[in-house]
């Protein structure tokens, strides 16, 4: 049995790009060329560029009007107007025209007095080349209009074309080969339904993006199977091409079928074989035949990190083009953020204007999470030398998105809903668009995020047994003296998400004691938690005689999927999420899923939410994903309302 791999020695992310720089031979790999000018935007310049012509080449009219000789002017004054003959005094000119011979100046047109056919009249004297372009202006032949290593704007290409440059040598664009591994590993290219162990191969795709936005080339090999030999031999045809850099995707772990760093050892050199950031680690850095060979970890968000810590500075030195900075804006972070010593960590946020701050919350940090790289509109970084940020903290956020995106999305946090994506999507329509971050935390989560003023609305359904109201007495429990509103997005069914034609014949609360029924949970603090312990109580059943109750998830989708695996029998949640995975449903209970909000925060784009799901179309939409009443729906609570 093939060992596992130790990892040599993680180093610091800027070490272990020096020593990729100093084991290539950039004048070697990469060449330049030349390209005609009209297509050299983006690229950059291989050597200095001097101009051919100058530009203007001749002296020109900067206004509409006269060519004259100034001197003819000099005695023009209010009320001693100076007549000038038409032809041999003055000549008409249009922006552009060349200066006509024996005239230095051009009188603009609205100075012109009086006008016959023979003659014009002026008070206004020109002085010599008064609005006059003159010859080389802008460029004069031979000098310098740019320098080497310059990227070129569509700016630049104009200037090369108005001084005559109709070629201009540019650094070959870089190459990138990218070979996927792995026996799981499934080609997206035929449209596979993967099997359990299997995976469809997208990390090429998202390397395909970014290296587009580096200027980069990209080539993706077919996925290579779990082979040493196969794997080796396509490494090798990969640097025997033309390619710069060859990216292996996965292989790059501590598995017994992780071949990638014994193989860049074989064919070259192994500079790097871990970086101190998570995600990212098992990152590899070598060089074979004189190419950058690099081992991306197999885990979107670790390949990722891989790509933008390690190659963004790498392809940049390659092509000679200035490492891209991310805007950055300070972040309150919305809950604790703890992290490892040791390691400097990234931590990708959904971040979002409340009231006069940013506010940012801390997505899953899972390494294969891919959801949170479409969901982050910015990163954080944890320092090796701190165990983790504290809730309130504020921390420096590199921006993935414009920073005025950030004014467009409404923060939500609390308790999940499909409504949610559903308003979202309908909000992203609008002429003037709302971009909604959810954070799924619980309806607690959610009203602790409106006591921290660090979100805009919260979704809550939190039941209070003693009054049989919902939300109003959590409010005045929880977040005493703050007047908080909320709004109906619907009344919805709760029950037990079962298999489909429910093989168990689970009929309520009560058949969740059975030994052979495994439950899924959801998180403390959810709503549907307290919902579930209130029928429990009701039953007489004690929690831990519930197999799995100590077994958590999120989301509502995330209870249906396991259910759907069959990792649990059921689980508690909405009618829709069952609908949607082709699962049956034991109706439990109808209860008020509202959006609470603080009035002193409220915005342009909380009014859009209320008006958005006032509408009678949105309300159709909701009553077509099923186990939804919209009697309620757009009204703002009262206490004492519950179900209306």
């Amino acid at each position: 049995m093939k060992q596992r791999n130790i990892y040599l020695k993680t180093v610091p992310v800027a070490e272990a790009v020096a020593l990729a720089m100093a084991a290539l031979d950039r004048e070697t790999l990469v060449r330049a060329e030349t390209v005609p000018s009209h297509q050299a935007c983006g690229r950059v310049t291989a050597a200095p560029v001097y101009a051919v012509c100058s530009s203007p080449t001749f002296h020109s009219a900067a206004m509409d009007g006269y060519a004259v000789r100034a001197e003819s002017t000099f005695t023009a004054r209010e009320g001693r107007p100076v007549r000038l003959s038409k032809g041999s005094q003055c000549v008409a000119v249009n922006t552009g025209h060349p200066l006509p011979a024996g005239m230095d100046g051009v009188l603009m047109i609205e100075k012109v007095v009086r006008e016959d056919d023979g003659a014009i009249e002026i008070e206004t004297p020109v002085f010599p080349m008064q609005h006059v372009r003159r010859i080389g202006e802008d460029i004069v032949a031979t000098e310098l209009l740019l320098p080497q290593n310059r990227t070129l704007s569509p700016y630049d290409v104009g200037g090369l074309l108005s001084a005559g440059i109709w070629e201009v040598p540019v650094w070959e664009r870089l190459r990138m080969d990218f070979i996927p591994t792995g026996d799981e590993v499934l080609d997206f290219t035929l449209r596979p339904s993967p099997k359990p162990g299997q995976v469809i191969e997208s990390n090429s795709q998202v390397f395909a993006g970014l290296a587009a936005g580096q200027g980069c080339l990209f080539t993706r090999v077919n996925p290579v199977p779990d082979n040493e030999e196969a794997l080796t031999a396509a490494v090798l045809a990969a640097v025997d091409g033309p390619a710069h850099v060859v990216v292996v995707g996965a292989g790059s772990s501590a598995g017994s079928k992780d071949f990638s760093r014994s193989i860049i050892a074989g064919l070259g050199q192994v500079l790097v074989h871990g970086i101190d950031v998570m995600p990212g680690k098992p990152s590899i850095l070598g060089v074979v035949k004189g190419k950058l060979v690099v081992g991306a970890p197999g885990y979107p968000v670790s390949a990722v990190v891989c790509f933008e810590e390690l190659l963004i500075p790498l392809l940049s030195w390659l092509s000679r083009r200035t490492v891209p900075a991310r805007p950055v804006v300070e972040a309150e972070l919305s809950r604790k953020v703890p992290s490892k010593l040791g390691t400097e960590e990234l931590v990708r946020l959904a971040i979002g204007r409340v009231g006069e701050k940013y506010v940012g919350t801390p997505l899953g940090r899972g390494a294969g999470m891919l959801t949170t790289l479409i969901r982050a509109q910015g990163v954080t970084r944890i320092p090796s030398d701190s165990e983790g940020t504290e809730a309130g903290s504020l921390v420096r956020a590199e921006l993935l998105v414009p920073e005025a995106e950030l004014d467009q999305t409404l923060v939500v946090v609390g308790s999940h809903d499909n409504i949610v994506d559903v308003l979202g999507n309908e909000l992203m329509g609008l002429p003037r668009p709302v971009r909604i971050s959810s954070s799924h935390v619980g309806s607690m989560g959610g009203l602790t995020a409106l006591k921290n003023r660090s979100a805009l609305m919260a979704g809550t359904h939190l039941f209070d047994e003693g009054s049989g109201d919902f939300n109003f007495p959590f409010f005045r429990k929880y977040l005493p003296g703050l007047d908080v509103a909320c709004v109906n997005l619907a009344i919805r069914h709760q029950g037990l998400i079962v298999a489909k034609g429910n093989p168990l014949g689970i009929r309520g609360v009560q058949d969740l004691a059975r030994p052979d029924v495994r439950f899924i949970n959801r998180q403390r603090g959810a709503g549907t938690r307290i919902l579930l312990d209130y029928h429990l109580k009701q039953a007489g059943i004690d929690p831990r005689q519930v197999q799995g109750y100590d077994k958590e998830e999120f989301t509502h989708m995330a209870v249906a999927v396991n259910v759907l695996t069959g990792t649990a029998s059921c689980g508690l949640g909405i009618y829709a999420a069952a609908k949607a995975l082709g699962l049956d449903f034991v109706p439990l209970a109808r209860e008020r899923y509202d959006l609470a909000f603080l009035p002193e925060l409220a915005d342009w784009k909380i009014e859009t939410v209320l008006e958005l799901i006032r509408s009678e179309a949105f309300k159709a939409r909701i009553e077509a994903l099923g186990g939804y009443e919209t009697t309620l729906t757009g009204r703002i609570m009262e206490p004492g309302l519950g179900l209306g």
